[in-house]
């Protein structure tokens, strides 16, 4: 039996057997749970700081860039909820508002 017979064989025995099917299995509900997880804190955070921002009234660019691009899309390509397109439709329709920021440096 040559060395490639040999690894072969050896190959379909752990493909073939019930115990490395429930590892995959195991993994598989693992990478489940932790996407489920992720996508909890994505929708809990697009809620919170839409809201905050609707409340107000404005957002800045940075603001909207943030929770759009980083969290929504994201959310959004994973299957997110309706609350999620619900809260970001009205954050796109919010002013931007430019915060001016002094950087005038006074010594004391």
């Amino acid at each position: 039996m040559s060395l490639l017979e040999m690894a072969i064989t050896v190959l379909c025995s752990i493909i073939a057997s019930s115990g490395f099917w429930a590892w995959l299995q195991h993994k598989r509900d693992k990478q489940d749970s932790t996407t489920k997880l992720v996508m909890g804190l994505a929708h809990d955070r697009i809620i919170t700081l839409g809201m905050e921002y609707i409340d107000r009234g404005w957002i800045t660019q940075d603001e909207y860039e943030n929770l759009h691009d980083y969290l929504y899309l994201p959310y959004k390509d994973q299957g997110g909820n309706g609350s999620g397109d619900r809260v970001m439709n009205e954050v796109m329709n919010l002013p931007i508002k430019t915060l001016h920021v002094d950087v005038t440096r006074h010594d004391d």
